[in-house]
C-alpha cells in the first residue's frame, strides 16, 4: 500500500540532474529490438548486394583445400597450420559482412543513448559477481511477465509474416521436384530475399513500438515527488535559510559601514521623517558630492540620530531627499541633474559653518 502511495506521489518529471546521475549509472531507455532491427538491416544489405560475390569468393578460396586433400600432410603441426589458413581465408572473405554487423550494433547503441560512457557500469565490483542478485534482477515477476508477453507477441507476428512469405513455396512444392539445382538456388534466393524484407519491416514496427514503450517506462521510473524536486533544487542552489542568513549578515555589515560613515558627512538631507541621505564633498578629491549613507523610516531615524550626535548639519529638503534616495547608491557621486539642488544645500551648510563659533 505504501509503495502504491509512493508511486502515486511521483508526479513530477525527472530533473536534468537526476537524468545525468542515471546516465552515469548506465541507465538509459534502451530497446533491444532496435539493435535486432539494425542487424537485420545489415543482413538484408549483405544478402541483396554482397552475397553472390561473397559465396563465389569463399568457394574459390576453399576449393583448393578440397583439391589438395590427398597431398596434404596429416601430422599434428601441419593440421594446425592448415586450420589456421582455412580460418584466415574465411575471415578474409567475410570481413565486410562482419564489419557491417558490428557497425549496426554500435549505431543502435549510439542512436539510443548517444556518446556516453557509464564508468559506474564499467568499474568492476564484487557485488556484480553475485549470481543470485543477477537472477533476481533478470527474473523479477513483473519484468519476467512483460518480457514473456513481448517475446510471445514478437514470435507470433514474425511467424505470421514468415508464413505469408513462404506460402507460395508451400503451395507449389511439387514445382521444385526435378528442377535444376542452379534454378532452384535462384528461386530460393528470391524467396529468402522476400522473407528477409518482410521480417525487416515487421521488426522495424516492433522496434518502434518497443522503443516508445521503453521510453515511457523509463520516464515513469525516473519521475520524482515534489519533495524530491525541492530537495534537489535546494542542493543545487543552496539552502534558502542559509542564503537568507548570508544576505542578512551582508546587510548588517554594510549597514555598520554606512553608519560609520555618517559622522564624516558634511550634511544630511531629510524628507523630514521618511528619508535621510548623508552627503560628503571634498573639492580636492571629488568631482561632485558623494552619498555616503541613506535610509528610509527606521534607518533614516538612526542616520539623523548619529548625525545629531556628531553635529552633522541636517537640512530638510523632501524633493531632493526622495530623489537622491531613489536614484543614487551608496559611495556614488550625485548625478548632474541634481547638481543645482545639492549645490544650494552645500552652500547653505558652508555658510552655517562660517557663522558658527567653531567656524
Amino acid at each position: 500500500m505504501s509503495e502504491d502511495a509512493d508511486e502515486s506521489s511521483k508526479t513530477e518529471d525527472a530533473t536534468t540532474r537526476k537524468l545525468e546521475k542515471a546516465h552515469e549509472q548506465g541507465q538509459f531507455a534502451m530497446s533491444q529490438e532496435v539493435q535486432l532491427w539494425l542487424s537485420l538491416g545489415a543482413t538484408l544489405i549483405i544478402f541483396l548486394t554482397l552475397l553472390p560475390g561473397l559465396v563465389s569468393d569463399l568457394m574459390l578460396r576453399l576449393t583448393r583445400y578440397v583439391e589438395e586433400v590427398d597431398s596434404a600432410p596429416m601430422d599434428r603441426g601441419s593440421i594446425g597450420h592448415l586450420l589456421m589458413r582455412v580460418m584466415m581465408d574465411i575471415l578474409t572473405a567475410l570481413w565486410l559482412p562482419v564489419l557491417l554487423l558490428m557497425v549496426a550494433g554500435v549505431v543502435s547503441t549510439l542512436l539510443q543513448k548517444g556518446w556516453s560512457v557509464a564508468w559506474a557500469v564499467i568499474t568492476p565490483k564484487f557485488s556484480k559477481l553475485n549470481p543470485i542478485a543477477g537472477l533476481q534482477r533478470m527474473f523479477s515477476p513483473a519484468q519476467q511477465s512483460v518480457e514473456l508477453a513481448k517475446g510471445l507477441a514478437k514470435i507470433g507476428v514474425v511467424g505470421v509474416v514468415a508464413y505469408v512469405a513462404l506460402l507460395p513455396m508451400v503451395r507449389a512444392i511439387e514445382h521444385f521436384v526435378g528442377i535444376e539445382l542452379l534454378l532452384m538456388l535462384l528461386e530460393m534466393e528470391d524467396l529468402v530475399g522476400r522473407l528477409l524484407i518482410g521480417v525487416f519491416v515487421t521488426v522495424m514496427i516492433i522496434a518502434a513500438a518497443d522503443l516508445i514503450w521503453q521510453r515511457y517506462t523509463y520516464n515513469k521510473k525516473m519521475k520524482m515527488t515534489k519533495q524530491e524536486v525541492k530537495e534537489e533544487h535546494k542542493q543545487a542552489d543552496g539552502d534558502p535559510q542559509v542564503k537568507a542568513r548570508i544576505r542578512q549578515l551582508r546587510f548588517e555589515r554594510a549597514r555598520k559601514r554606512m553608519m560609520a560613515a555618517v559622522p564624516t558627512a558634511d550634511v544630511v538631507v531629510t524628507n523630514p521623517t521618511h528619508f535621510a541621505v548623508a552627503l560628503k564633498y571634498d573639492a580636492m578629491s571629488m568631482g561632485a558630492p558623494m552619498v555616503v549613507a541613506k535610509g528610509a523610516d527606521t534607518l533614516a531615524l538612526k542616520i539623523r540620530e548619529v548625525a545629531t550626535e556628531n553635529k552633522v548639519p541636517i537640512v530638510e529638503n523632501p524633493p531632493l531627499a526622495r530623489a537622491l534616495y531613489a536614484t543614487v547608491e551608496i559611495d556614488q557621486e550625485v548625478p548632474s541633474e541634481h547638481y543645482r539642488a545639492v549645490a544650494e544645500v552645500i552652500t547653505y551648510v558652508m555658510k552655517l559653518k562660517k557663522r558658527s563659533p567653531r567656524g
